[in-house]
């Protein structure tokens, strides 16, 4: 597997690129409701899980993550994209190789002992990419394998909704849940599975369901997490307005 390898400097180089150009260029708005670091979490190493239904999640992720202090993030991804933007490495990028049981426990052990270490670890439970509206939420078991090694950590639901609504640029939002805080030492693989999957899944299903109920507008609990600009149809209107004066 490959590990991470944080790079301070260009840590700090690409979060500003990836802010100011790759998701200013590519998104209206991105906002974050909840907490990402909630009292109820503090002095315990935490565990991000977030659903998968794009190739910008680890992106968003990062974005969001790197507004927070004191804290090392880091970030599973799959071993072939990795291989592919090694340079996700130093930014707390780590790989996860499916294809292979041993690469899975490598990867397994290696994300219990960044936590273990202190850090903060965003994993995707699903393993793969699929569509936003899939359901059910199926997660696999390697999250609940890696609380099972450091059952002092504590669980963060993040759910990531996106989409085309008025803008002629997509909008995302990240909810950040209530901590799961349970014995996890206790708990077998299935059972935490199950707590798990439950909690992101209904989560998901009640963040889409805000965004639907305002019928494509930002809910005002929604914090932006970057300046956002005009898009087209903003400069048209803008456009159509001076043209009339």
């Amino acid at each position: 597997m490959l590990e991470a390898a944080k790079s301070r400097s260009f840590d700090r180089w690409f979060y500003r690129y990836n802010s100011l150009y790759l998701l200013r260029r590519h998104f209206h708005f991105i906002g974050l409701s909840g907490e990402l670091q909630p009292p109820a979490a503090a002095g315990r190493p935490v565990l991000y899980l977030m659903n998968h239904s794009s190739w910008w999640d680890g992106l968003l992720a990062y974005h969001a993550a790197g507004r927070l202090s004191g804290t090392r993030h880091y970030f599973m991804m799959e071993e072939e994209q990795l291989r592919k933007y090694a340079f996700f490495c130093k930014l707390g990028a780590y790989s996860i190789n499916r294809s292979s049981t041993g690469d899975v426990s490598a990867s397994l052990r290696y994300t219990a002992r960044l936590l273990r270490e202190g850090g903060s670890v965003w994993i995707y439970p699903e393993g793969e990419i699929l569509p936003l509206g899939h359901r059910p939420l199926v997660l696999k078991e390697g999250a609940a394998l890696v609380l099972r090694m450091c059952p002092q950590a504590a669980v963060v639901p993040v759910t990531l909704y996106h989409g085309l609504f008025r803008h002629t640029r997509p909008e995302a939002t990240l909810l950040a849940g209530l901590p799961l805080l349970h014995p996890w030492g206790d708990m077998d693989r299935r059972s935490i599975s199950r707590v798990l999957e439950a909690a992101l899944g209904a989560q998901l299903e009640a963040h889409s369901g805000q965004i639907l109920n305002h019928k494509g507008y930002m809910p005002e609990s929604f914090r932006p997490l970057m300046k956002t600009g005009r898009s087209t149809n903003e400069w048209l209107d803008a456009l159509k307005g001076r043209t009339r004066r």
